[in-house]
């Protein structure tokens, strides 16, 4: 099976694109790939809990992004989000808490790409 990246730049204002990557991304859990996802941009926004809760995509396929969040998680899926882009965003460590997602700087975007097999991008 194939190690995937998914980099995902856009945020709640544009939840179609936010939800599609979010699908593609644990649909690749579900058909044994190994995943990863790094969020910068907007995208880090959708980890506020205002935000995991709601459904962003329409159609057969909606969940909560929270829901997506943990199916990835769960399924051995790895969450990174742009430390650059939470910094700017007032995002902190803080609002990480009891969620098993990490912070990267710039290279960790570099190194996630060069480690895997695809890259799918949304931006």
């Amino acid at each position: 099976m194939a190690k995937i990246l998914v980099h995902l730049t856009h945020g709640p204002s544009a939840p179609t694109q936010a939800d599609r990557a979010f699908l593609i991304a644990r649909t690749a859990i579900e058909e044994g790939h190994q995943v990863s996802m790094f969020l910068a941009g907007a995208a880090v926004e959708l980890i506020r809990d205002e935000n995991l809760n709601q459904t962003l995509g329409i159609g057969e396929t909606a969940a909560t992004l929270r829901d997506s969040v943990n199916a990835i998680i769960e399924g051995g899926g790895k969450i990174v989000l742009s430390k650059v882009s939470c910094g700017a965003r007032g995002i902190e460590e803080a609002n990480l808490a009891g969620k098993q997602i990490e912070l990267g700087m710039p290279n960790a975007l570099v190194k996630m790409t060069v480690e895997n097999d695809r890259v799918i991008t949304y931006g």
